[in-house]
């Protein structure tokens, strides 16, 4: 294709790494929010250098090290971004760090500060904690201050990733008990208290499981349906316990609100320069081996982030 040139507002980005990510599968079924139209290149989030600028944009220069976040077109040597969607990278900052440090953890940020009110002191309960969003939500909530992080995973790589991750206590969700075990275990650590906050990309059986684990006035937010199932939700558990249950559509904020957005960032950069988040990223792939990171992450088998390389041969 040629090369895309910027409008106004944009910057046009030589993408140097790749986030791949779960709802790029999604995006690329057309079972996505957004539909783009064809043909087109999935990816939410790239780090690369800003080589030209549009009519008005006066914040950014070419030359500067930028991550920049999309609705699609990430997985190019060249990406066309909105002026205000993309942040400067600190130094000392690879672009592989911070293509991986861009959509899972804006949304894990957003899940814990903005639709969970997290607290520093907090109990902080995370499914599918050695995914992408899992482990960034467990390192989060870590740096800002949770008492206590549960981890709930599959095995013990699962477990072993989101150990690393700062997890202070992991729960195997592969078992046959999960309804009651999980309640049982979260009770046991927090000395009968529950869970203050869950953080759901899973969905499915794990769900249920952990509303039966939170605290009187817990907060749940659902950010996805990773495990395949899309649960129902028992309003009594509301009711009993005073919880609340949210959603968290990310991209809702990146398009209606991107000054938080921004502050978002600024604030996951300086945790990573303050030596408190560094991204569990257990692969980088040249572009072209895309199939193989979306394939791993539809059948669970990818752990941390995958990041794809428009350098690497």
């Amino acid at each position: 294709m040629a090369d895309p040139s910027p409008g106004r507002g944009e910057v046009l980005v030589d993408v140097a790494a790749a986030e791949a990510n779960y709802p790029d599968i999604l995006v690329m079924e057309g079972r996505y929010q957004v539909k783009p139209p064809l043909p087109f290149s999935p990816g939410k989030a790239a780090a690369g250098v800003v080589s030209a600028l549009g009519e008005g944009v006066t914040r950014l220069a070419v030359g500067d090290k930028v991550a920049a976040q999309v609705e699609y077109g990430a997985y190019a040597e060249k990406l066309l971004a909105r002026d205000e969607s993309c942040f400067r990278i600190p130094d000392g900052m690879t672009f592989e760090t911070a293509a991986a440090l861009g959509l899972v953890y804006q949304t894990s940020y957003f899940a814990l500060l903005e639709r969970c009110q997290f607290q520093p002191g907090e109990t902080v309960l995370v499914l599918g904690a050695s995914g992408g969003v899992g482990s960034a939500a467990v390192q989060l909530a870590k740096a800002m201050g949770a008492s206590l992080v549960i981890a709930c995973t599959r095995g013990p790589e699962g477990a072993q990733v989101a150990r690393s991750m700062g997890a202070d206590h992991v729960i195997d969700t592969n078992r046959s008990d999960l309804r009651e075990a999980l309640r049982t275990e979260v009770s046991a650590v927090t000395n009968g208290h529950g869970a203050d906050v869950v953080v759901d990309p899973v969905g499915g059986e794990a769900h249920a499981a952990a509303m039966r684990a939170m605290a009187w006035c817990g907060r749940m937010v659902i950010v996805g349906f990773a495990g395949g199932d899309i649960p129902a939700i028992r309003s009594n558990y509301l009711l009993v316990k005073n919880i609340t249950v949210s959603g968290l559509q990310w991209s809702d904020y990146r398009d209606r609100s991107p000054e938080k957005v921004a502050q978002a960032q600024e604030a996951i950069f300086a945790l990573w320069q303050a030596g408190k988040l560094d991204p569990h990223i257990s692969k980088v792939l040249p572009l072209e081996q895309f199939g193989e990171a979306l394939s791993a992450l539809a059948e669970g088998r990818a752990k941390g982030k995958i990041v794809l390389s428009t350098t690497e041969r």
